[in-house]
């Protein structure tokens, strides 16, 4: 990576998938923060990823157009719960430490809003993958509850899963939305 600073997020392309793959692959299968399965491939990978409408996917690239990391968001469950979205960010290792990860939160939350979303739920955030818990805190999102021994972490061995939950219904400056 010739830069490190982040100068862009955009729509991401299907031209993207190979340099998304490699960081998605590597932390997939370093065992700590994702539950996809680790023979995945990459067009398997791809067709979880590439989130199409409703949803979105984007990447955060660098100024020589590096990708640095990406998210994808949508609705957390079809039908009668599209109302609530979700979304899931991976950062290139090599990018970690740059606030790519809040650069691509802080959009995927503004999103979501925008599009009429009530609120944003993360069904299994890893309770020992400590930034992501950090960021997602500092964002507001609340621990609604953790599922003990859900996650097979290759480090820790089981642990629990948070549901996280940001009510987009609530600005943090002036309180509930009345309209």
């Amino acid at each position: 990576m010739t830069s490190s600073r982040v100068v862009a997020l955009r729509e991401a392309e299907e031209r993207d998938w190979p340099s998304i793959w490699p960081f998605f692959a590597a932390i997939v299968a370093d065992g700590e923060t994702y539950a996809y399965p680790q023979d995945l491939t990459s067009d398997a990978a791809r067709g979880l990823w590439m989130e199409g409408a409703p949803g979105r996917c984007v990447v955060a690239v660098d100024a020589d157009g590096a990708v640095l990391g990406s998210a994808k968001m949508g609705p957390n469950r079809p039908g009668r719960g599209a109302h609530v979205g979700t979304a899931s960010f991976m950062v290139s290792p090599a990018a970690r430490g740059l606030g790519v990860g809040r650069l691509l939160a802080e959009d995927a939350v503004q999103w979501l809003r925008r599009s009429g979303f009530r609120g944003v739920q993360f069904n299994a955030v890893v309770e020992t993958n400590a930034a992501a818990v950090r960021l997602w805190r500092s964002l507001g999102f609340e621990i609604l509850g953790t599922v003990p021994e859900a996650f097979d972490s290759r480090t820790h061995g089981l642990v629990g899963l948070h549901v996280m939950y940001l009510d987009l219904d609530v600005d943090v400056d002036r309180g509930p939305d009345l309209d």
